[in-house]
């Protein structure tokens, strides 16, 4: 069975009510009952964890190195911003897989570029919650 981390950045724990026109109206919770159901289907064992800390997404990356086979990463503005969350995931050694809900290369000039992205095996935005639900599936697919 593989094992995945499942790490939702800041602000997300507002989804639903949080700008519906560019993040949809799915809540948090809606979101890890889809993944929690999908992975259930494919044969995952996922551990979610959200948090507008930059430090606690950092340790979470690093103690994904000790259990987990790869990590599903939202980094909501952290993306374009975390030099640290950048290290990070290149410290430990474990696929991740950036998703956003919104397509950030259609959207304000600062968002467009992802720091994150080049230490990352791939990135997919913009198709709202099922950006998540194919970057599971894409994450699966790689560690397979």
């Amino acid at each position: 069975m593989l094992n995945v981390l499942v790490l939702h950045g800041p602000n997300l724990n507002l989804l639903g009510t949080r700008e519906p026109d560019v993040y949809g109206t799915d809540t948090l919770a809606d979101i890890d009952f889809q993944l929690t159901a999908l992975a259930e289907e494919q044969k995952i064992a996922i551990r979610i964890k959200q948090s507008n800390s930059e430090e606690a997404l950092i340790e979470s990356l690093h103690s994904s190195r000790e259990w987990a086979n790869g990590v599903l990463f939202n980094p909501g503005a952290f993306t374009h911003t975390s030099v640290a969350l950048r290290d990070a995931i290149a410290a430990i050694d474990v696929p991740v897989v950036e998703v956003h809900l919104s397509n950030i290369h259609a959207r304000e000039s600062f968002r467009r570029d992802s720091l994150l992205a080049p230490v990352c095996i791939g990135s997919i935005s913009g198709f709202g919650t099922n950006s998540y639900m194919l970057g599971l599936q894409a994450l699966k697919t790689h560690i397979k």
